[in-house]
Order: structure tokens, then sequence, then C-alpha cells
């Protein structure tokens, strides 16, 4: 069984910053493909940044303010979020899977099979 586990978020006014911190465990001994994807209250999920194989990708949005990193000893990721705007408003998912061979060209929810529980972030103008 695979557990998911999530740290970080809350309210900041904006321009500043939040880091998120994720950590995936269980069922195997090889390191997660990692990502967060958010969702704002009324709309669907959409994905923010993934990180695994030694790739990263990140949506337009976030592209120059956000950075995914991870510690794959730990199978930990981390979201620094600076520069943040209300419009980064909104809960945030983080999420695991084993990707093999495979990277997408936008990283969505179909691309995660475990979750985490979510985490409120809040960016006040």
């Amino acid at each position: 069984r695979v557990q998911v586990v999530q740290s970080g978020g809350g309210s900041v006014q904006a321009g500043g910053s939040l880091r998120l911190s994720c950590t995936a465990s269980g069922d195997t001994d090889r390191t997660y493909v990692m990502g967060w994807i958010r969702q704002v209250s009324g709309k669907e999920r959409e994905g923010v940044a993934a990180i695994g194989g030694g790739n990263t990708w990140y949506a337009d949005s976030v592209k120059g303010r956000f950075t995914i990193s991870q510690d794959n000893a730990k199978n930990t990721a981390y979201l620094q979020m600076d520069s943040l705007k209300p419009e980064d408003t909104a809960m945030y998912y983080c999420a695991a899977d084993l990707w093999d061979n495979y990277w997408p060209e936008k990283v969505n929810v179909a691309d995660f099979s475990f979750w985490g529980r979510g985490t409120q972030v809040t960016v006040s103008s």
C-alpha cells in the first residue's frame, strides 16, 4: 500500500513564499515520480509541477516562480513557491506514481495513481 504524506502550505501575502513537502512510501524500493496538482474551488484540478528520472515539468503559469526538487533516497519532493500571486490560491495535492519510459508533455491528474490529502495555499493581495 502506497502512502503519500504532504505538509506545508498556509497563508501569505502576494509576493511571498511558501514551501510544500511530500513523501511517498510503501510498495516498492524504486523512486517515485512525484508532482503537485492544484484545484481552485469549482474548477478542475490542474498540474503544477512534476519531477522524476532526471526530468522536471512546470505549468506555464508557475515557470520561473516555483521550483520542484526531490530527495530520491527519501522519496520526498519539495515545491518551493516564490513570488506568489492571488491566482495561486488553491488546494494543492501531492501525487506519486511509477512511470516506465514515460514523460508527458503536460502533467495532469490521470498521470498519477497515489495521492496526498491536500493542503490549502492562500495568497492575499
